[in-house]
Parts: C-alpha cells; structure tokens; sequence
C-alpha cells in the first residue's frame, strides 16, 4: 500500500516524507504522540507561540536546506543573544568583547587577548583529553569557572573531566563585540511557528497519531516497502546490547500577569546550585509583540535518562560510540529498515543538520529506485 513508512512526524519525518512525496512516492506517516513536530512542536499560549520542548532557532549556512524550509514558513530576523547569569552578575554569550569587558573591563581585543593567553599559559595544554582542558585552553579559568563548569556539570549530569572535548566546541570565542550566538547567514524563527510549518510539510501526506510503531510493528510492515525509523536505535532493538545513555530535560512553564520578566529570550544560570540550566521567556522569539499584558516563561531542567522518558541529547563519549556501532551494524542485517534523525543515529544534531541529513537520504533513496 505504501512506498514508506516514517515513524515519527518530526522534522526528519517530515522533511523526508514531504521530499519523497513530491517524488512521486507514497508514505505514511506515524507518531506516538499526540501531534506532529516532534520536539519542535509549538503551540499558542495566552497569544504566545510557546516551544513547548525548549527553545529552537533555526540558524544555517547550508543555502539547500535553507531553501526548503522557506518553502513552508516565512522566518522572522532573529538572532539569539542569550544572557549567562552567575550569581547574579549578568555576562553575555557567546564569548566576546562584552564578556570580557565585564569580566575584565577589557575594551580593545587586544588586552582581552593578552588576558586569555595569560591564563591559558599557566596550563599548557595542547591536545585537550576532556572538556574542562578543551575549556581552559580556549579560555582561561575565569570564564571555564563562571560561564562553563556549573552549566555543563548540570546539563550533561557528570563532571567536566568526564565529559569529551568536543561538546565546548560548540560555544565560539569573538573578539568582537557581537552578542549573535550562532553566526550563521540564515536564521530566525518561523513566523507561525514550528507546529504551522511542519504541517505545511506533511500537506497531502497521510498521518496517524497515538501510533507506537514497536507494539504494531509486525502490521506496518506488511504494508509497506520501506521503513524510515527516526526514534532511539537502541530501543527499536529492544536494547539488545544494552542500554545507550541520553540525557533528558523537564520543562516548567508558567504564565506571568507583567508583560515583560527577563528581557531577553533565553538567560543561561551558570552556578552550579541553581537546579534549572536556563530560563525561556518566549514571547521574545516574535520581539515581544504577541501580548502585551502576559509573558510565558519556561524553566529547563536536565534530568538522568531511563526507559520511559523522553531522550533529547545523546551522550557520545568512547563507551557510547561502541555501544551505537553495535547497534549500527545490527542495522545493516535487514536493508527494509533505515535509522535517520538525532536518535536514529545517535548524533547531537542541530535542525539543519538533520533536514540535510535527509535530504540525502532521500536523495539515496531516489537513485536507488531509479
């Protein structure tokens, strides 16, 4: 009956449904929740578009993926400048002139250099072996122990030490005074929010919600040719070989009778006791314009992973890696069924990595038929 089968109508099920469909293939798809969009489901609280799983900006340099995302949503102009709050005292994030002025009172990139390099001569590091090195040979101590170790420590669960190098890459250091943390060309926010564009994606495509795909497996896979699985690999497997680690997030959402609480859409609380890693004030993905009597603010808490909780981050360190190339190859044994998306393969994706990512399978998948 069916060319494909997409379990799960996020992002990746939706851009790889939409992208086959134009092609001329039949799909289906099927997600367990309740409404489509996946974790970049949004939904109108009090008048305010509200990023019901945390905050998503859309940011990019890949003009491709850019494109067809234009297709189902005009995007508004912003760009995230989070605020980082240690104890108090306000720095802005990335690191950048403004960070290190407030730090350091530094007002010419050059004394800011000096004061980096000065604090990182001290440690000598030259091929970092975890995080809090990578962390101390891009920075120093002053900014590692203020603006990174507390944050991190809360959000990945585990000590810095523990923790791969890689993850602080993430976080760019400037010697400007340019508060915009992604630095991409293209970015910004839909402008009828995520929810409305997926469902421009999945326009003409059948979908059934409340569907776990693993208690029915063996009926849907009568009916189609093709399976494309964007849930945990780990867990289409029945965790055969174990457990992979995740972490998981819960979200305290509250609606506040002033029009305006931080200022800003996302401040970042960088001291370890604080338990909540950020607060989201989401009227100010639109610029503040939804309401002008209520705000809606979110708090996000990091939370240990286990069976039954939403998995949101992978954790890629050495022992998980081997771990997921287990269940790769595992994989490869039945060619019916392809692993896409963050948890599908087990990859700290950002958006328009996973629409490029799909993209290409699909653009496989095209050639494969022909």
């Amino acid at each position: 009956m069916y060319d494909y089968l997409i379990v799960g109508a996020g992002l990746a099920g939706a851009a790889f449904a939409r992208t086959m469909t134009d092609n001329g293939r039949h799909c289906l798809v099927i997600d367990r929740r309740s409404h489509i969009g996946g974790n970049v489901y949004s939904e109108v609280v009090e008048g305010i578009e509200v990023h019901k799983y945390g905050p998503h900006i859309f940011h990019t340099d890949n003009e491709e993926v850019w494109n067809f995302v234009n297709r189902f949503s005009s995007f508004n102009h912003f760009v995230y400048s989070p605020m980082a709050n240690y104890k108090g005292e306000l720095y802005n994030l990335p690191f950048n002139m403004n960070t290190f002025y407030a730090l350091w009172g530094c007002t010419a990139p050059e004394d800011a250099r000096k004061k980096i390099a000065s604090q990182k001569q001290k440690y000598g590091i030259k091929e970092p072996e975890n995080l809090e090195e990578q962390a101390l040979m891009l920075v120093g101590k002053d900014i590692y122990e203020k603006l990174v170790k507390g944050y991190t420590e809360k959000q990945w669960g585990r000590p810095c030490r523990e923790l791969p190098s890689y993850i602080i890459r993430r976080l760019p250091v400037r010697f400007t005074f340019d508060n915009n943390y992604f630095n991409h060309p293209y970015q910004g926010i839909p402008t009828e929010g995520y929810t409305k564009m997926i469902e421009k994606m999945l326009d003409g495509i059948e979908v059934r919600l409340k569907h776990d795909y693993l208690k029915e497996r063996a009926e849907y896979e009568k009916a189609v040719s093709k399976i494309i699985y964007t849930g945990a690999i780990d867990e289409y497997f029945d965790y055969c070989f174990g457990e992979l680690e995740y972490r998981s997030l819960y979200f305290e959402t509250e609606v506040l009778d002033i029009e305006n609480y931080q200022g800003t859409a996302g401040v970042n609380y960088t001291d370890r006791k604080t338990p909540y890693t950020r607060i989201i004030e989401h009227k100010h993905f639109q610029f503040g314009k939804d309401n002008a009597e209520k705000t809606v603010i979110t708090r996000e808490y990091p939370a240990a992973w286990k069976r039954g909780d939403e998995p949101y981050y992978p954790v890629n360190n050495k022992k998980n890696v081997m771990l997921y190339e287990q269940y790769r190859r595992e994989s490869l044994r039945n060619p019916k069924v392809i692993f896409a998306g963050r948890m599908g393969t087990y990859q700290y994706y950002d958006m328009d990595q996973v629409i490029a990512s799909v993209l290409k399978l699909a653009e496989a998948e095209m050639g494969n038929k022909e």
